[in-house]
């Protein structure tokens, strides 16, 4: 009998959306879902973005080189080159989302069966495209109770073996909102450059730090040909579903190969390119607002939670996102419970739950990520429903 592929079979579903076929019959039923399930803002993608597609005037859509379009990319790198990063043109390659990037990066840097050090509880996406890649991910559990810091350097060391060619973080990290500080992203320089590992990180979300700014991994000093880093417009711009993202690194070798994945795949999307690059003409206060935006957003949230009996949340300090431990056994189960059992005047939320951002069995299971992308009213709603919802669920299903 002809059967799918063993990995086809082992593809994880996705924590985010995986509840989706719920939420859409409550829909159907007439049930307003507040979604804090997926990091999809409702702030509005930038009008300049849209005018730009809409003046471009293009009598062919065209192929654009495979490194994506050269104007986009220099405008990239002087975007970059104003964080105090150093980079040009040639270090950049566009990718269709961060997503292509970082499997782009698997690619490029290893081989099957090799293995990377991922600090969990991390983005779940990052399993699929491991397995697509023919790699391992190697957890190193972090904790609520600490923030979800960075585990102790040790931890990593123990971890590390002949198949071990990287270490993979988040900066700021989705789902925790945690911000590595300088000297955690120190300890783990020092440590690709003992051990000879790559750094691959995603910053996908380094305009949104509420206590300080970012470090990008492409400023530490002494590993510019380890760091790979990726980044995405999507995040930055609410523009999520244009799908532009970039890959970044010093490493000519590397740039080469993954120029060679870029051109197997021809180009990426043209008009998403198009918009992308006006937006860096953005002005440089641009993300005051929107930081600002998030950063109440958030207090909102934390506030919410805070006083909800039972409910553990630290408040996060970068992205927009917020990891809860709630007073229930298994928030897998919660979670679809709220989307078909549960309403608070024909309304309901949505949550993504915690296990599918561990790779460690049994970790998450009390645990939910809630995204605060949308308004204050909205999120005050949601909260509404959940803390009736924890008093409304089950009692033998609770801790």
């Amino acid at each position: 009998m002809i059967t799918i592929s063993e990995r086809g079979k082992n593809m994880p579903s996705s924590p985010i959306r995986k509840l989706a076929s719920f939420a859409d019959a409550a829909k159907k039923e007439g049930v307003k879902v507040y979604h804090l399930n997926i990091g999809q803002p409702d702030i509005e993608t930038p009008a300049i973005m849209m005018e730009a597609v809409s003046n471009a005037h293009l009598k062919v859509l065209e192929y654009t080189d495979s490194a994506g379009i050269l104007s986009f990319r220099k405008k990239l790198a002087e975007y970059y080159n104003s964080k105090n990063i150093d980079v040009d043109y040639n270090d950049i390659l566009i990718t269709i989302g961060g997503s292509e990037g970082i499997l782009f990066a698997f690619m490029a840097c290893l081989d099957a069966g090799d293995e990377i050090i991922v600090p969990e509880p991390f983005y779940a996406n990052y399993i699929g495209f491991a397995m697509a890649a023919g790699i391992k991910i190697i957890p190193i559990t972090s904790s609520i109770e600490s923030g979800f810091a960075l585990p102790p350097i040790e931890s990593f060391k123990e971890k590390i073996r002949d198949k071990t060619k990287g270490i993979f973080i988040c900066n700021p990290n989705n789902p925790t909102g945690y911000v590595y500080s300088e000297d955690e992203l120190l300890q783990i320089r020092d440590l690709i450059k003992e051990k000879d590992l790559y750094l691959f990180s995603d910053e996908a979300y380094t305009e949104f730090s509420y206590e300080g700014k970012v470090k990008s991994t492409l400023t530490l000093e002494g590993v510019e040909d380890r760091v790979i880093m990726i980044d995405t417009f999507s995040k930055k711009y609410s523009a999520c579903g244009a799908r532009i993202g970039a890959l970044v690194t010093k490493n000519k070798e590397v740039i080469e190969a993954v120029m060679k994945f870029s051109q197997a795949r021809l180009s990426p999307p043209t008009l998403e390119q198009i918009a992308a690059e006006a937006a860096l003409g953005l002005p440089a206060d641009y993300f005051e607002a929107t930081r600002a935006e998030y950063k109440n957003r958030r207090d909102t949230l934390i506030g919410r939670l805070s006083k909800m009996e039972g409910v553990y949340c630290q408040s996060p300090q970068g992205a927009f996102y917020a990891m809860a431990k709630l007073p229930v056994i298994d928030t897998d189960a919660f979670c679809q419970w709220l989307l078909t059992d549960f309403r608070l005047s024909n309304t309901t939320i949505m949550l993504a739950p915690a296990s599918g951002f561990y790779t460690t069995p049994g970790l998450g299971k009390d645990e939910v990520r809630l995204a605060y992308v949308l308004n204050q009213t909205d999120i005050n709603a949601a909260m509404d429903c959940l803390e009736a919802a924890l008093k409304a669920y089950p009692q033998h299903l609770r801790k």
